[in-house]
């Protein structure tokens, strides 16, 4: 299992796009490539943007679908963070993202 800090690269106020795609690029789709499982911790963080989360995730969702997500685990957020990763989430499903297979996740449950 990989287990990612987010204040440990973007502090408290996540919000940096070029952090998050470092993240991402370095951490999550690596970890995830391997087969293991990814725990984004956000213990530390305050606040983010959303955007910061879109850079985060929404490459990962594109690349593997949302059925990634089941080995992606979101740690000690508070109630912002966890709306914002909602938020794009669901965005994320609702443009077409795909279930890893190609097939569209569009209208379907998350």
């Amino acid at each position: 299992m990989t287990t990612i800090t987010i204040a440990d690269r973007a502090g408290s106020f996540a919000e940096n796009k070029d952090v998050a795609r470092d993240i991402r690029v370095h951490g999550i789709l690596p970890g995830l490539a391997d087969g293991n499982s990814v725990t984004l911790n956000f213990q530390g963080v305050e606040a983010t943007t959303q955007s910061f989360i879109h850079a985060l995730l929404s490459d990962v969702l594109r690349k593997h679908g949302s059925l990634v997500l089941d080995r992606i685990s979101f740690q000690s957020c508070n109630d912002t963070v966890k709306k914002l990763i909602e938020i794009v989430v669901g965005y994320m499903q609702e443009s077409g993202a795909t279930d890893g297979d190609g097939d569209s996740l569009a209208g379907s449950e998350a």
